[in-house]
């Protein structure tokens, strides 16, 4: 079976082809037009979305060396995701179903994510934790068995990967955030100052907060002013990112203690933190666990982990209806 994947979940518009053995072509294209806006602008990226879908299943197709008729089913994110974009790429994959008379399933953007894992490695096998930490999510799953899943810990207000951003907004360095703080970070004084790890007594063991360190950065930038934070930019750039990675590393380790899970998997954006793995590898040599993540290319949204999940439910004629409609909050 030779499944075409859809990804329009929010700026990055991406296709690819899944065969049931390895990835024959995926496609990314990312949207530049944000970045002056220091965020994803939803009206944009929809109408983005829309210019580029057709370029990229066509370039996704001619990287496979495949013709339309090829295909034997489609696979498309319905959720979560930004309104607007979510419905580009779900109409376009039940029209191609439609004219190409293939079966098509949504897929959970989130579970996407964790089988990217599985992509990077055929062999890995339930159960592991995963640690799925994104510019929209935070969140820590035991996969119990594949398509079977437990939802551990959450962010209760801002995700890792949008605290980033935000710092990066209040720092001036530009979006994405991510990047930029990691490459500040790397000549910073992690000693400078230490920021807060947040520890939330009223929500679960291993649920994450963001929003009061982000806070305590501004509060800082502040106190300091726009001179001093200029001279110690790079300071509190990697006392931020050590403070996030901190939180992180701690839940996700307590997580696999408690549970007695010796597999641990990092999926989505932030996973590509060279400061992150480095800290996961520490950890894992300490407690004796394997830490694992998908190339960089796979931890970012990509149509290659939705084929992917796609082929799963498909190859168990597991479909969806062609009434399926977006659903941007969807969670497991």
């Amino acid at each position: 079976m030779i499944v075409l994947g859809i990804e329009t979940s929010c700026d990055d518009t991406s296709a690819a082809v899944y065969n049931g053995k390895r990835l024959l072509a995926n496609v990314i294209s990312t949207q530049l037009v944000h970045r002056k806006f220091g965020g994803v602008v939803p009206e944009l990226a929809s109408r983005s979305h829309i210019r580029l879908i057709l370029p990229v299943i066509r370039q996704t197709l001619e990287q496979a060396g495949l013709t339309r008729s090829r295909i034997d089913g489609i696979a498309v994110t319905y959720g979560p995701g930004l309104a607007g974009s979510l419905l580009v790429g779900l109409s376009t994959a039940k029209g191609m179903a439609q004219s190409l008379e293939v079966p098509f399933i949504g897929v959970n953007h989130l579970e996407g994510h964790i089988w990217a894992n599985r992509l990077e490695n055929e062999r890995l096998t339930p159960p592991f934790i995963v640690l799925i930490a994104s510019g929209g999510h935070t969140q820590l799953m035991q996969v119990e068995s594949w398509g079977k899943y437990q939802v551990l810990g959450r962010t209760v207000d801002d995700a890792a990967g949008e605290a980033f951003d935000k710092v990066a907004k209040i720092l001036g360095i530009g979006y994405p955030g991510g990047p930029a703080i990691e490459k500040l970070a790397e000549d910073g004084d992690t000693k400078y100052i230490r920021f807060p790890r947040a520890r939330l007594k009223s929500a679960g063991p291993y649920d994450f907060s963001f929003s009061g360190l982000k806070t305590a950065v501004l509060n800082h930038v502040q106190s300091i002013g726009q001179t001093e934070t200029q001279f110690h930019i790079k300071d509190i750039a990697a006392c931020f990112q050590e403070a996030v990675i901190a939180v992180l590393v701690e839940n996700t380790f307590q997580a696999a203690r408690d549970h007695q899970i010796s597999q641990i998997c990092l999926a989505g954006g932030v996973a590509v933190n060279k400061a992150l793995r480095q800290a996961m590898i520490k950890t894992a040599d300490v407690s004796n666990r394997q830490v694992s993540w998908p190339a960089a290319a796979l931890c970012t949204d990509n149509g290659g982990m939705i084929a992917r999940v796609g082929y799963f439910y498909l190859k168990q004629n597991q479909t969806s209806s062609l009434c399926l409609s977006p659903v941007p909050a969807l969670n497991f």
